[in-house]
């Protein structure tokens, strides 16, 4: 893995799983304009490692796994129109590189999940969270402008409904609410969100990684509404054709776990 652009995102490799880790607890994990650009360097170590079969994104500390953009900055990096237009270019890179790995990602939360941390959160594959987190995007308390593509992903996590609360009422809400209303898939206390992610990471970590990257291909594209049938078919068949599949099939004759090579 190359040496990372800031102190501010750690990365580390353990074992099959890669984490990444918003490293700035003073201001609750605050996403700088440096730190994004580290985060889209990080995810494409990780993509590119063969070793790694999950990813998992947290916040350093216990109060807050990404608390939005730093606003410290914003009469820095996003005063004017230009110096706007650069910060979501940047930004916006992370994001599609987070939304376009072909491997399973995690947002491990714990505390604050607000604004763009939120929208990190909600471009992983699965989210689990801590009973103490909060979630909630401030922007009218604010006066931002909402981008199509992060209301867009939220409405697809959560629907138009609770988008429109999220956004309208600009308020927190629990974890408990989050997970009523489909923002988080699991809910666990505090002392057992590490062990959790990392039972789920054990899980994915046991299985084909040719099948999780076309599954995550295939969702990709149908939820496109018009999608490319001939790319999903030829995905599928890569998968078909594939020497896991091969050892799927002698494993469960065998009645053994399969031993999955990604190939």
């Amino acid at each position: 893995m190359g040496a990372v652009l800031t102190d501010r995102i750690l990365a580390r490799r353990e074992g099959a799983v890669g984490w990444l880790v918003f490293n700035n607890p003073e201001r609750r994990n605050a996403v700088s304009l440096e730190m994004w650009q580290a985060i889209a360097q990080v995810l494409a170590d990780f993509e590119a490692d063969a070793g790694v079969r999950a990813i998992v994104l947290t916040g350093a500390g216990d109060k807050a796994f990404a608390s939005g953009a730093d606003i410290s900055q914003f009469e820095k990096h996003r005063a004017t129109a230009d110096d706007v237009q650069r910060y979501d270019q940047t930004s916006g890179a992370a994001m599609q590189r987070l939304k376009g790995l072909d491997k399973p990602t995690i947002a491990m939360i714990r505390g604050y999940c607000i604004g763009g941390g939120l929208n990190i959160a909600a471009a992983c594959d699965l989210r689990i969270a801590a009973d103490d987190s909060r979630f909630g995007i401030p922007a009218a308390k604010m006066g931002l402008g909402y981008r199509a593509e992060a209301m867009k992903a939220l409405i697809d996590l959560v629907g138009p409904a609770f988008t429109r609360e999220i956004m309208i009422t600009a308020r927190q809400f629990s974890a408990a609410e989050a997970l009523q209303m489909g923002l988080v898939n699991k809910v666990v206390a505090a002392a057992e969100l590490e062990p959790v992610t990392r039972q789920y990471c054990d899980m994915i970590a046991a299985n084909a990684p040719l099948t999780l990257r076309t599954a995550k291909r295939v969702i990709r594209e149908v939820t496109k509404g018009h999608y490319d049938d001939a790319a999903c078919r030829s995905w599928v068949k890569e998968c078909f054709d594939s020497a896991d599949y091969a050892e799927g099939r002698r494993a469960f004759m065998e009645k053994r776990k399969p031993v999955f090579k990604g190939r």
